[in-house]
């Protein structure tokens, strides 16, 4: 009786697999040929403006294609991956389920796809860029020489390496811990294409190129995430309940960042008058209503699907409904964008200035304190990130207080300082003027490596989400709290809470950068002053977590371990100092000298005063983490005396009757000895 029901959940098994796979290829094709056409309506427009030949119809219509194609297997990727990460549970032994198995699966077969789709992007990006056929474009020899001067063709071949990347990992992988890994990786695949295009280049491009950034994430989530719980219901996966009621919280936020980083981006790119007179502002609305109709639709997903899950797990019709429509909306819109990345944008009436190419802005004057302090450009990415973490955090407090539970107002206050110098480092003047001055840079890297993390360690943000965030319990499935304790606990974790591993990133890292050679090759990158300050951000937050040791860590350090982690930094920050002081060359003196910046024309006392503010202020926070150990120390001792005395009190204090008892004993036998 065993094999034909094992018979039919095979073929029932194959069905589904048939299923979800017609869905992704009629979804592909939907997505390619939205692409082809709207880069139909607007193709010779863009030729006739590039001033370059038409490199023919299999490029001008294949390249889009295949863009959409490929855009939508890598958004089927993260999809898969978040779904196998964070929206069905593993086995109670860390491996993964059967559910997470086949979304891993699925995530190594649509990374298979964009990472060919990416390598086939490459010529055709080289044949659209020359306007020479493609047949040319695939010489070897015009192939590898030509990618190297053509930066979209370069980030498609950085996209293919990564999805490769992504697709063996998904291959080998059976344990939970390291999808997240995975996940990050595959989100991480979309970087190369977010810093290129349109929103890199001319005015307010720090501002376009950030809120593309947000935009790319939030739309792969929400459509990956969505494709994948379709798939996960559709044959029948366990947990579907909770798997939807998750990624309802990530579509809603999903939702907002789209919405806001849309209009923001939008915003740059084509003036509001325009938006109806031109072809990239009426795609920009076609966009705006087709999300409009996303949300409508995920609306009417949490009003019906959500109750009816709840009410009986298995009752997936108006789930699979309702999300097979949104999918193929979503591939639309996917088709819709690639055509928007292939049209120009309305021309600028005003050449923008050399500063403001360069920047993305203009600099009114010299970095007066008063400019510093209120000539502000928020910074979408991390000022946003500070706002975030202080609500975040204010809201666990609040939490904690409305159950009658306790929390340190100090610690409170520390993390909302520490946000509040995020905020201000890269979000006032500091932030303005640190790509055109180094002191001022400089300034900024001291608040984001050595004050921030300082303030934002002092918090105890663990410890607080640990107290906050609802248990599992024995049976229940894992959520938020126990991915945060498995993070804790991870080989990962505690190889970097590894004493002298946490002091190299913090100290290696100033020399590696600056020494190094690393920030005079990429001064004039926009990207790579975002990874430089997330770097900051990350390995100063590392070293204070392992030395201040509020919060709980993977593993225990002596307190011994961290006062010398603590003066053995010391003197390798001030070298740092005096070796910026004592530099005869201006590192990436040719960026400054390019933005024509007359009251900035003395580079070299400029970095010999960003070496100094390095040596000057590099020493305070370290000086606030010993006085924070000694607080630390002391409190220790206190708590060790009131549990001896509270022992003392309930044992009528036998230890010391004992310890008396033991030395009157060899009193007496001391003098009967000398009798």
């Amino acid at each position: 009786m065993a094999a034909p029901e094992l018979t039919q959940s095979s073929t029932t098994e194959r069905a589904t697999h048939t299923s979800s796979t017609a869905l992704l290829i009629v979804g592909a094709l939907i997505a390619g040929a939205v692409a082809a056409l709207v880069v139909g309506f607007s193709a010779a427009h863009a030729l006739v403006l590039l001033g370059i030949p038409d490199p023919g119809p299999l490029t001008t219509y294949g390249l889009p294609a295949m863009r959409a194609i490929g855009e939508g297997a890598g958004v089927v990727t993260i999809g898969s991956l978040l779904l196998a990460s964070f929206l069905v549970p593993p086995q109670s032994n860390g491996v993964l389920d059967v559910d997470g198995y086949r979304a891993l699966r699925m995530a190594s077969n649509a990374a298979v796809v964009w990472a060919i789709c990416a390598a086939a992007l490459v010529p055709l990006t080289l044949s659209d860029t020359s306007g020479q056929p493609l047949r040319t474009a695939l010489n070897p020899s015009t192939l590898w020489n030509s990618i190297g001067q053509v930066e979209l063709a370069g980030a498609w071949r950085w996209t293919a390496i990564l999805a490769v990347l992504v697709a063996i990992g998904a291959r080998l992988v059976l344990r939970w811990a390291w999808t997240p890994v995975l996940f990050g990786l595959a989100v991480f695949t979309l970087m190369p294409l977010a810093v290129t295009g349109h929103s890199s280049a001319g005015g307010s491009h720090d501002l376009a190129t950030n809120s593309l950034i947000l935009h790319l994430v939030a739309a792969s989530l929400w459509a990956g995430g969505l494709f994948a719980l379709l798939a996960h219901a559709m044959r029948n996966g366990k947990h579907t309940d909770i798997a939807a009621r998750r990624f309802s919280a990530v579509a809603g936020c999903a939702l907002v960042v789209m919405a806001a980083s849309g209009v923001l981006n939008a915003l740059v790119r084509v003036p509001v008058s325009d938006v109806f007179t031109t072809t990239y502002g009426r795609l920009i609305v076609a966009k705006a209503v087709a999300l409009v109709l996303l949300g409508m639709l995920g609306f009417a997903q949490r009003r019906r699907s959500l109750p009816a899950l709840a009410a009986d797990p298995t009752s997936r019709a108006q789930l699979i409904r309702f999300a097979g429509v949104e999918v193929l909306l979503f591939a639309a819109t996917i088709g819709l964008a690639v055509g928007l990345g292939r049209t120009p944008p309305p021309a600028d009436v005003a050449l923008p200035t050399v500063t403001e190419a360069e920047l993305g802005y203009n600099l009114d004057g010299p970095p007066t304190v008063g400019r510093l302090l209120f000539d502000w450009r928020f910074d979408v990415i991390y000022g946003t990130a500070a706002i975030i973490m202080a609500l975040l955090y204010l809201r666990g407090v609040r939490t904690m207080r409305a159950r009658g539970d306790k929390w340190p107002l100090g610690r409170t206050v520390s993390w909302v300082l520490g946000c509040l110098v995020l905020l201000v480092a890269t979000s006032s003047g500091f932030g303005r003027y640190s790509p055109a001055v180094f002191s001022v840079h400089m300034g900024m890297h001291m608040a984001l490596s050595m004050l921030a993390p300082v303030l934002l360690s002092l918090g105890g943000p663990i410890t607080l989400a640990l107290r906050t965030l609802q248990p599992a319990g024995k049976d229940g499935v894992p959520g938020i709290r126990e991915w945060l304790l498995a993070a804790l606990h991870s080989p990962v974790s505690r190889f970097l809470t590894q004493p002298i591993v946490a002091a190299v990133l913090f100290v290696g890292g100033f020399y590696a950068l600056y020494l190094g050679g690393i920030f005079g090759a990429t001064v004039d990158s926009h990207t790579a002053h975002l990874l430089m300050n997330a770097h900051f951000l990350f390995s100063g937050y590392l070293f204070y977590w392992v030395v201040i040791g509020i919060d709980p860590a993977p593993r225990i350090i002596q307190p011994i371990t961290k006062v010398a982690m603590v003066f053995g930094s010391l003197p390798f920050h001030a070298f740092f100092g005096v070796a910026l002081m004592s530099m005869d060359t201006v590192m990436g003196g040719w960026f400054y000298r390019s933005l024509g910046l007359s009251w900035n024309s003395d580079l070299l006392g400029d970095q010999r005063l960003g070496g100094g503010i390095a040596w000057a202020t590099g020493e305070i926070p370290l000086v606030l983490v010993m006085l924070s150990l000694l607080i630390q120390w002391s409190r220790s001792d206190e708590r060790a005396g009131r549990r001896i005395d509270r022992a003392a009190e309930r044992d009528h204090d036998a230890d010391l009757a004992a310890h008396n008892a033991m030395f009157a004993e060899l009193a007496r036998r001391d003098r009967e000895g000398r009798l």
